[in-house]
């Protein structure tokens, strides 16, 4: 009985130290597939250079040679406003760049986020060609209580009087803020604040309907949502607003007349319209 029993054991321990053997051959055969695939792949993909922030980059800073470093980046996922050359971000003339939008350590740099050589960080930087920066007078109502800032896009609302009474119409929608206040920050992140007024991007013709539309009533802006592009004509009045519905005035009656003599005078008379 014994016997049998070691005998049994015995195969048991075989067994188990060969399905041991087999497993770690099996891991070892898929760890050396998986590094030779590995290994394919960085074979492949094509590498370039991008410049990076060496150091955390905040709005206003000066830009410096320094504060950039060179780093290898697969040129297939290379942004297209990244810079990569040293020279191209550094000009010879020795004009120096600031920082637009503050960046973190080893984060790409950006052409949207450095302004060009000899810009300072001021609206200037920030207005497209052939646009005018514009102020509006807010508060805590028409400013949308503090909670605008540079960046964001806004609809504006002219409240005045016409012939008609007072409306209050949309004349501007998706106007960019470029600062508010005195400040351009984008990535301000400080205690909600009321504004006093705020800096918006337009057109010279825009810029003529905002300053006709300021003089004579108040505007008011509308924070506008992030992916929200649509725009549409909105007027409201008093009766609009309370729901009050013009009725047609009654048709007057209509009057026929008589001629008849009263001694040596003529005269008309009203009576009802028989037909």
């Amino acid at each position: 009985m014994r016997a049998v029993f070691g005998l049994v054991l015995l195969a048991g321990l075989g067994l188990a130290g060969f399905a041991v053997y087999m497993t770690q051959d099996h891991i070892s055969g898929m760890q050396r597939e998986l590094a030779e695939a590995r290994a394919g792949q960085g074979a492949d993909v094509e590498m370039g250079q991008v410049l990076l922030a060496r150091r955390d980059l905040r709005y206003g800073e000066p830009l410096e040679r320094d504060d950039v470093v060179e780093a290898p980046w697969p040129k297939f996922a290379l942004p297209d406003d990244a810079f990569t050359d040293k020279d191209a971000l550094f000009p010879e003339n020795g004009l120096p760049r600031v920082v637009l939008r503050a960046m973190d350590a080893r984060e790409p740099l950006f052409a949207s986020k450095i302004s060009a050589p000899g810009a300072d960080a001021g609206i200037t930087s920030r207005l497209a060609r052939g646009m005018r920066a514009f102020t509006i007078q807010v508060n805590v109502t028409t400013g949308v209580s503090g909670f605008l800032r540079p960046g964001d896009n806004v609809d504006v609302f002219w409240t005045g009087r016409t012939a008609d009474g007072e409306i209050t119409r949309l004349i501007e929608s998706q106007l960019k803020l470029i600062a508010v206040d005195q400040s351009a920050d984008m990535d301000r992140r400080s205690e909600v604040a009321v504004a006093r007024n705020v800096t918006v991007q337009a057109t010279p013709q825009q810029v003529a309907a905002l300053a006709q539309a300021q003089s004579s009533g108040r505007l008011s802006l509308a924070l506008v949502g992030l992916d929200d592009d649509e725009a549409e004509f909105v007027e409201i009045d008093q009766r609009r607003l309370l729901g009050i519905v013009e009725q047609e005035a009654a048709p007057e009656p209509e009057v026929c007349h008589i001629r008849t003599r009263r001694g040596g005078e003529v005269v008309n008379i009203e009576i009802p319209c028989t037909n």
